[in-house]
């Protein structure tokens, strides 16, 4: 609801300054732009996932996707202790992160949402530390192959799409780091 609002606000302010500045056919220009703009976007979008999500299921048909989330359950094990005693979530877990790692966020969403799901369950509505976690895991989402901004590089033109992979690494790097600390510490800091 705030995001309509907020959107609504922005439509508003620019109506009005396009009609104080005397721009108003401009504007419309910029949003007929934008607008087109938005939807070749979207198409050549559409294409760049369908083709990952294709490399994401020729993962989980060879194994390798499992073989990934093999790979986690050691490290999600210390960090969701409690989590880690139920196989099927440490499961989800797993291949939320594995899909994040891959840069695919709209596959690793339900995997996300299922896994929160199974750890709020019991919770009586008041979400765990590691439901929190969960969450910063997620949100921080550190990745290997950035296969969307890729993607999103690729569509606008852009010759090298993958030659951000350092900065990518390090920013995801720091971003899990910074998450891990901060949640960490306000579940100490909450607890007592």
């Amino acid at each position: 609801m705030a995001m309509a609002w907020l959107w609504t606000g922005m439509v508003v302010l620019s109506l009005i300054f396009g009609f104080l500045t005397g721009n108003i056919s401009l504007l419309g220009n910029a949003a007929l732009e934008g607008a087109t703009a938005a939807v070749d976007l979207c198409i050549s979008m559409a294409g760049i996932m369908c083709l990952w999500t294709g490399v994401m299921e020729i993962m989980n048909q060879c194994g390798l996707s499992a073989l990934l989330a093999r790979a986690f359950r050691p490290l999600l094990r210390r960090l969701l202790p409690q989590t880690s005693r139920d196989a099927e979530t440490l499961a989800a877990i797993s291949a939320n992160l594995s899909a994040d790692m891959l840069g695919l966020g709209n596959a690793s969403t339900p995997l996300g949402i299922r896994a929160a799901r199974r750890m709020a369950y019991g919770c009586m509505g008041v979400a765990s530390d590691e439901l929190c976690l969960l969450v910063v895991l997620n949100t921080a989402s550190i990745q290997l192959l950035p296969t969307t901004v890729a993607g999103v590089r690729s569509a606008l033109g852009c010759t090298e799409p993958f030659n951000i992979l350092p900065a990518v690494w390090l920013a995801s790097l720091l971003s899990v780091a910074a998450g891990l600390f901060a949640a960490k510490l306000f579940a100490r800091i909450w607890r007592n």
